[in-house]
């Protein structure tokens, strides 16, 4: 189902022709911010090509925004790797500059808090790093919490800021 979160822009479920196009918007935001492959960012997952598929799995769900019709970014959610069955994880929130400072980051993250809690999540894990300050100032706001180590499998070994909250 889509829904209009205000003038131009739709969010929808990823579907198996996004692929490529969310992969790309990924990589372009990563690059503007510096978050290579070489250090362990996102852009190094393998499955970054495949996104339908890897949040097709069960208690994941993976949401693309559109811009004037076009991809601009996206976010999801997915059990945590190597956690608690109850831990899930905040993936793969990036956004193309037409979207920043439109309220849609915060929007996305409720929607997939509210998706979590309904697959009996418990607590929401994410892991980022300290160049997206505008990104830890969201997730602040959202009710995440610093912690210290890394929890579960995330093979992002420079994210050095890791975030929980209880749901």
């Amino acid at each position: 189902m889509s829904t209009a979160t205000s003038v131009n822009i739709l969010v929808r479920p990823i579907a198996p022709g996004d692929n490529q196009v969310i992969a790309d918007v990924i990589r372009q935001v990563s690059a503007e911010f510096g978050l290579t492959a070489d250090k362990g960012y996102t852009v190094s997952d393998p499955n970054l090509d495949n996104l339908y598929q890897l949040y097709s799995r069960p208690r994941s769900a993976y949401w693309i925004i559109e811009y004037e019709g076009r991809v601009a970014g996206g976010g999801g959610i997915a059990p945590l790797e190597g956690a608690a069955p109850e831990t899930c994880e905040l993936q793969k929130m990036y956004f193309l500059p037409s979207l920043r400072g439109r309220g849609v980051a915060y929007e996305l993250a409720q929607r997939g808090l509210a998706f979590a809690r309904g697959q009996g999540f418990t607590h929401c894990y994410l892991e980022t790093t300290a160049a997206l300050t505008r990104a830890i100032a969201l997730y602040e706001r959202l009710g995440f919490e610093h912690i210290d180590g890394p929890l579960g499998s995330t093979g992002h070994v420079d994210c050095e800021v890791r975030m929980l909250k209880r749901l």
